[in-house]
């Protein structure tokens, strides 16, 4: 897969520009704070309905407009697609295909797909669980759009539980609110089973191409892992009930698989159905519903999850140096990519890889190592503030972003 041509109206700080693009690699030079960024931005913002600058959208709109639009034409083998999302200020986002009527904007996802190198990624290692959390669901989403609806579905049950919480904690809680919280209950112990039976499928389909991600970018003396960590796992560790789910302790030990112990346990859910871990939910609920009481907030689901980035028996935050950090970053991202290959499914279907201003954060080795890695995909866009910060490896088309629009001739 590869954009053809990319058009910007109202977006950051373009009032309009247009992109024209091609298979191979292409790189974006141009001064900092230019406009370099937006561009590919809105590319990623088009695949996956968020932004990795910024978490709401009304920065995307620029300044004193009250929508955006992007538009991308897409060629996939021999088909040709052209998608149109607009964003607006106050109201939902629509979308486009092939110009015909608008649909929601989440029913365009799947259709474009990339993979985004960015300095931001570092909050993948040092930042909180969070930015783990966000990175599977982006992945979730791009290999299987369905899963948005589930993302949805939970952070709306999730934030209707958590008020009726709070009304607890503030001593207004009666037997109709319990009986409405049991109600809850049941609909995020559904929408929670059926996030974290994709999560624990995705991170076992990811673990292979980190560990090889990893060792392409490093000299491989530590080998690289994912462990997902779920509230769920006290309560089977603990059939006995003396344990309270939720309550901060980690349910998964910092080991690696190969080592057995409360690693092994992960297996055990992973072989749960959605409905058995539906079941698993509702339970646990129940034995954390005092202190959830107590603390006004909901203490088990995969919104409290944690994805342990390990290096060799260590955990990559807090013990990671720089270069060990970045090289952990990056093959994160690049195991999604892999994973994304494993489901190509026809010929023309790899993902878009885009890296945002990453050579200049790298050292010569990595570099090299970098670019000689991703060189070989089908379009590659690359950003950058000097020529060279861009490898030899990476040889291709140039393109110079000048104030308020690109130079064709750069």
């Amino acid at each position: 897969m590869y954009v053809e041509h990319l058009s910007l109206t109202d977006f950051r700080s373009y009032a309009q520009v247009d992109l024209k693009l091609g298979p191979g690699v292409t790189v974006l030079v141009g001064s900092n704070g230019i406009g370099k960024t937006n561009l590919i931005e809105a590319l990623g913002y088009l695949a996956t309905l968020s932004s990795h600058r910024v978490s709401s959208d009304a920065p995307l709109l620029r300044f004193g407009t009250e929508r955006a639009l992007v538009r991308a034409r897409l060629v996939r083998g021999e088909q040709s697609t052209v998608l149109e999302l607009e964003i607006n200020a106050g109201r939902a986002n629509r979308a486009r295909i092939n110009r015909s009527n608008p649909v929601r904007a989440r029913d365009i996802l799947g259709i474009c797909q990339t993979v985004l190198f960015a300095p931001e990624d570092l909050a993948l290692v040092k930042g909180d669980p969070s930015n783990r959390r966000r990175f599977l669901d982006e992945l979730l989403v791009s290999l299987v759009p369905r899963h948005a609806a589930t993302r949805s579905d939970y952070d709306r049950v999730l934030k209707q539980r958590n008020a009726l919480l709070k009304s607890a904690r503030a001593g207004r809680f009666t037997p109709s609110h319990e009986a409405t919280l049991d109600v809850w209950d049941q609909h995020m112990a559904k929408a929670g089973a059926e996030l974290l039976h994709a999560r624990l499928d995705l991170v076992e389909r990811l673990r292979p191409h980190l560990a090889r991600a990893y060792e392409q970018l490093t000299d491989a003396s530590k080998p690289a892992d994912a462990i997902y960590r779920s509230t769920l796992q006290n309560l089977m560790d603990d059939d006995a009930g003396t344990g309270v789910p939720g309550s901060g302790t980690s349910f998964m030990g910092t080991v690696s698989p190969a080592e057995g112990g409360e690693a092994a346990a992960v297996d055990d859910l992973r072989l749960l159905t959605v409905e058995q871990l539906t079941e698993r939910y509702v339970a646990a609920f129940a034995a954390a519903r005092q202190r959830e009481r107590e603390r006004g907030i909901s203490l088990v689901g995969p919104h409290r999850d944690e994805l342990d980035l390990m290096l060799g028996q260590a955990p990559a935050k807090g013990y990671a140096s720089h270069g060990e950090t970045w090289s952990m970053c990056l093959s994160l991202r690049l195991a999604s990519y892999y994973v994304m290959m494993d489901d190509t499914r026809t010929s023309g279907s790899a993902p878009i890889l885009i890296l945002d201003d990453v050579f200049a954060e790298l050292d010569v080795h990595r570099r090299r190592k970098l670019a000689a890695i991703v060189a070989g995909a089908e379009q590659v866009l690359v950003t950058a503030a000097v020529d060279a910060d861009i490898p030899e490896e990476l040889a291709g088309r140039r393109v110079a972003v000048i104030p308020g629009g690109i130079d064709e001739q750069g």
